[in-house]
């Protein structure tokens, strides 16, 4: 069983998205394959909630807002910078009354303190695990605030297994300029996390391996 982290990576992502924060989504478009895929897929319900850990400038939510606009949507960052600049793009958007953000460390912020909600119909990560150090500690943490009937959805860089040897090696060497880390055993530990908690787990490798996308679900 995984330990709980005891400190918060607020200040050091801070740092990292000082100045990244203004150009983050334009320079992210291209590479970060495989986001609306899971947008489309969560198709949470009139009513229900949808909470995105590691939510960064709210980008993901706001297209939510959009397309589900009876949902109610959350997020939570460990980065205040980031989630000032999710502020101001939502209040440019006309969102920030349908969207609820919050300052919490992955690994351990009390969703019933911050939201009001112990539980969520859809929860996911959208290249967050990746750039998160205890992340097998976040995904176990987000595994227990799925609600029944709901499910936990995350997408990330995989492997890049059917992709040019060298191609992998420059793209894994950008992603470390940005402490971005594809996790390699992801699939090892979904699987166990779903296991531990009464979740179906599902797994896919997609885009020649470049994205890992997963669900686990709450019957």
């Amino acid at each position: 069983m995984v330990k709980l982290a005891q400190t918060s990576d607020a200040a050091r992502m801070d740092r990292h998205y000082r100045f990244q924060r203004w150009i983050y989504d334009s320079t992210r478009t291209h590479y970060l394959l495989g986001r609306n895929y899971l947008l489309r897929a969560l198709q949470p319900g009139d009513g229900q909630s949808v909470l995105e850990i590691g939510c960064g400038t709210a980008w993901n939510l706001g297209k939510l807002a959009k397309r589900y606009p009876q949902t109610s949507l959350y997020g939570v960052d460990v980065s205040n910078a980031m989630l000032e600049t999710a502020r101001l793009s939502l209040r440019r958007k006309g969102l920030e009354n349908h969207i609820r953000l919050e300052q919490g460390d992955a690994t351990n912020f009390d969703p019933q303190a911050l939201f009001g909600h112990s539980a969520f119909d859809r929860v996911f990560f959208s290249y967050a695990l990746s750039m998160i150090p205890a992340w097998e500690v976040a995904l176990e943490h987000a595994a227990q605030l799925v609600a029944p009937g709901g499910s936990l959805h995350i997408v990330d860089f995989g492997q890049c297994e059917r992709l040019p040897t060298v191609f992998k090696a420059g793209l894994f060497a950008f992603l470390s300029h940005y402490t971005v880390r594809p996790r390699e055993n992801l699939e090892y530990s979904v699987r166990e996390v779903a296991d531990r908690h009464g979740l179906n787990a599902q797994f896919f490798r997609r885009h020649r391996g470049y994205t890992d996308y997963t669900v686990l679900a709450r019957s």
